[in-house]
This record gives C-alpha cells, sequence and structure tokens, in this order.
C-alpha cells in the first residue's frame, strides 16, 4: 500500500522558512519523480514544482521562483521542499505526489499525500 505522508507544515510570519517533507513508503522510491502541488481556499490546485527520479526539476511556478527550492533524498524515500521568503499569499494546503514522470499538472498522478497546512501571517 503506498502511502505519501507530509510534514513540516504550520503558521510563520511573512519573510519566514519552512521546509515540507514527504516521506514515501509502499513503492520504489527511485523510480517515481515527485510533484508539489497546494491549493488555497477556493482556488483550484496549484503545480509548484517536480523533481525528476535523478534530481533534476521542472521549472519553478514564477509565484516561488527563486524562493523554494526542491530536492530529494532516495535512500531515505523523501522529497524535500524548502520554502524561504514567505509571502501571505503562500498560505494553501500543500501536496506532494507521486507518478513515474514528472507532470506539471496534477491528474497524471499516481499517488497523493493527505496535505500538511502552510499558514503564512502578515
Amino acid at each position: 500500500q503506498v502511502q505519501l505522508v507530509e510534514s513540516g507544515g504550520g503558521l510563520v510570519q511573512a519573510g519566514g522558512s519552512l521546509r515540507l517533507s514527504c516521506a514515501a513508503s509502499g513503492l520504489t522510491f527511485s523510480s517515481y519523480a515527485m510533484g508539489w502541488f497546494r491549493q488555497a481556499p477556493g482556488k483550484e490546485r496549484e503545480f509548484v514544482v517536480a523533481i525528476n527520479r535523478s534530481g533534476g526539476t521542472t521549472p519553478y511556478a514564477d509565484s516561488v521562483k527563486g524562493r523554494f527550492t526542491v530536492s530529494r533524498d532516495n535512500a531515505k524515500n523523501t522529497v524535500y521542499l524548502q520554502m524561504n521568503s514567505l509571502k501571505p499569499e503562500d498560505t494553501a494546503v500543500y501536496y506532494c505526489a507521486a507518478d513515474p514522470r514528472p507532470w506539471t499538472v496534477p491528474n497524471p498522478y499516481d499517488y497523493w499525500g493527505q496535505g500538511t497546512q502552510v499558514t503564512v501571517s502578515s
């Protein structure tokens, strides 16, 4: 049974940092690309970035470019999202997803985590 478990969310002031983690189990992690998405209340799920099996990344969403960094540790079956210079508009539930390919849209992803809330106060 595949499980993706996000952690690291919370409440932070604008300008602060958080590091999200997504721990995977039940799949051969090194065979999967991992995507990060976010969804704010009343909005559609938004692509943030994806990382392929060997650590190459897609372009970041323009809204997070230069502030967020994705990485993965295949030995730990974990993908990370380092978020710096956070803004109130980054407030959302953040999800990780797994698929053999690093899609930039949500629908093709096979597996999803339950999400972790990130709230940035002004």
